[in-house]
């Protein structure tokens, strides 16, 4: 079922990902769970999108297939043109590097490094010099509002500061496409609705596409484009002007 709402002004680009027939299954005490059923979806170059559904529905695994931290087990997910699902290992984590990323519940901040450090620590993993990561993770760290915390560590920063770091932390390669799964999730909500405008004004400014899980009604509604799964399928797939998109448009 497809529930088209009225469209934005704003022109979404050609895809970034697609994904086709995609099945996901497990095997649980010698059953096989059926988790994702037939998955069809277009995510625009440039888009803003939202998966919603109730717990079971599918839309962590979907994001996980879609992030290539999880291989479908039937169908096929493109991602900028590359067919991700039968890459080689080798490749798919270059691809994964250079164009994917990440931002999930949980910050996942190394404890013992500072806020700047975690920034720049991906850089530092691809082998990127000390100085070109602290600069791109200060600038990163400024654009975020952390500038003044970036020499704390974790655990001196509230959980709306260290997801802040985790979101620099996920747009230090220049990713062209940024998962999030329950960015909020642990948040409270003047906190939660710090981050959702920090989303839209990355989305808006830098044009990454940015698809987000989230339980969050009030994000949910804020978004153009909101996916519900079900049982492991689409059940809607809503596009709608939002003041977030007018604004995005103008």
């Amino acid at each position: 079922m497809t529930s088209a709402c009225a469209t934005t002004s704003a022109t979404v680009q050609s895809p970034l990902v697609v994904a086709r027939n995609v099945h996901k299954s497990f095997r649980h005490m010698g059953r096989t769970l059926e988790v994702l059923r037939g998955i069809n979806l277009e995510i625009g170059d440039g888009e803003m999108l939202g998966i919603v559904g109730p717990s079971g529905a599918g839309k962590s695994t979907l994001l996980h297939c879609i992030g290539t931290l999880d291989v479908p087990t039937k169908g096929t997910i493109t991602i900028a043109s590359d067919e991700v699902t039968t890459m080689p290992g080798g490749r798919l984590a270059d691809l994964r590097n250079r164009t994917i990323g990440f931002v999930f519940q949980f910050h996942h901040l190394l404890p013992e490094f500072n806020a700047l450090e975690n920034v720049m620590m991906p850089a530092l993993v691809q082998g990127r010099s000390k100085r070109e990561s602290e600069i791109r993770a200060t600038a990163l760290l400024e654009e975020v509002g952390l500038l003044q915390r970036a020499m704390h560590r974790p655990g001196e920063l509230s959980g709306g500061e260290q997801q802040r770091v985790a979101l620099a932390r996920a747009l230090l390669l220049e990713p062209k496409l940024l998962l999030a799964d329950e960015p909020t999730g642990n948040l409270d909500s003047t906190t939660s609705g710090q981050i959702h405008d920090l989303l839209f004004t990355i989305n808006r400014q830098r044009g990454t596409t940015i698809v987000v899980v989230t339980h969050n009604q009030s994000l949910a509604a804020s978004m153009p484009r909101v996916i519900t799964l079900r049982d492991g399928r689409v059940e809607k797939d809503e596009r709608r002007v939002t003041a977030a998109t007018i604004t995005s448009a103008q």
